[in-house]
């Protein structure tokens, strides 16, 4: 049986603290505001890496797909190939998110990142019930 607790609860937290910077009072001081935004991308990195990894369980456990890989991306191509969702393009899209905000000290791409987040929410969410329809 695969263990989804941890996948749970980082959507939890991503999906509250987006929330709380979609509503973040304007007129906190701009350091509060970078903190929030920086905490959002944070959740989002936790989220991602839990998810592919889950999803790797999954395909191996539940599908029987042998021989899986350990990076995210082969392993969102498996899952589209064994029907897990639909649109593995914005999988990868995703994975070049990830690896984008690891890596950048300009602010521009996370600035990406927090424009497609709510997406990202919506699609890791929808893979967790694929995943775990109880």
């Amino acid at each position: 049986m695969i263990d989804y607790t941890k996948l749970q609860k980082s959507i939890a937290h991503l999906s509250a603290q987006f929330h709380n910077w979609q509503t973040l009072d304007e007129t906190l001081p701009p350091l509060l505001q970078e903190a929030v935004a920086e905490s959002v991308i944070q959740r989002f990195e936790v989220c991602y890496d839990c998810t592919w990894k889950v999803l790797k369980r999954y395909l191996a456990k539940e599908l029987g797909v042998p021989d899986m890989p350990n990076s995210p991306k082969p392993i969102f191509r498996i899952a589209h190939e064994n029907l897990v969702f639909n649109n593995v393009d914005e999988w990868l899209v995703y994975a070049d998110l990830r690896i984008d905000v690891a890596h950048d000290y300009s602010g521009e791409k996370a600035q990406v990142a927090l424009r497609v987040m709510g997406q990202f929410v919506e699609a890791v969410s929808a893979l967790y019930g694929a995943m775990n329809p109880e």
